[in-house]
């Protein structure tokens, strides 16, 4: 979920804990990650990424507890547009038949498609 440049795989990791918990202590998040490293090294990546305005953290009893400072949605909408811009050159078609050419996507269905046709005819309506 979260992209951001200039983060670390590992506190992409963290990023990615966070957003799907919503809220988590130090313990959380070590007990989350892949092959997690010390406890203390976890404490620096949650510090680091308190410094850089990644996250905020407030007191729970004897413990910090994280939260994103970003919206789910909005950090959503700058990783793909990140991803777009960088490997895509903008092209929302690229994107888009990338998305349906993967095979171990799930499978789309009549009502997603229609959706999707919906959201296609609307962006052309309003000319974006």
């Amino acid at each position: 979920m979260s992209s951001e440049p200039g983060l670390s795989r590992r506190e992409r990791e963290v990023m990615d804990i966070v957003y799907t918990a919503g809220r988590v202590t130090a313990a959380e998040v070590e007990a989350a990650m892949k092959s997690p490293p010390s406890n203390a090294a976890v404490r620096a990546i949650l510090r680091s990424l308190v410094e850089k305005g990644q996250l905020r953290h407030e007191y729970d009893g004897p413990r910090y507890v994280y939260s994103p400072t970003v919206p789910q949605r909005q950090a959503r909408r700058s990783a793909l547009e990140h991803v777009l811009s960088t490997f895509f050159g903008g092209s929302v078609e690229g994107a888009m038949t990338t998305l349906l050419e993967l095979e171990d996507s799930e499978k789309l269905d009549d009502e997603a498609a229609d959706r999707l046709k919906r959201l296609i005819d609307r962006a052309k309506q309003e000319e974006r």
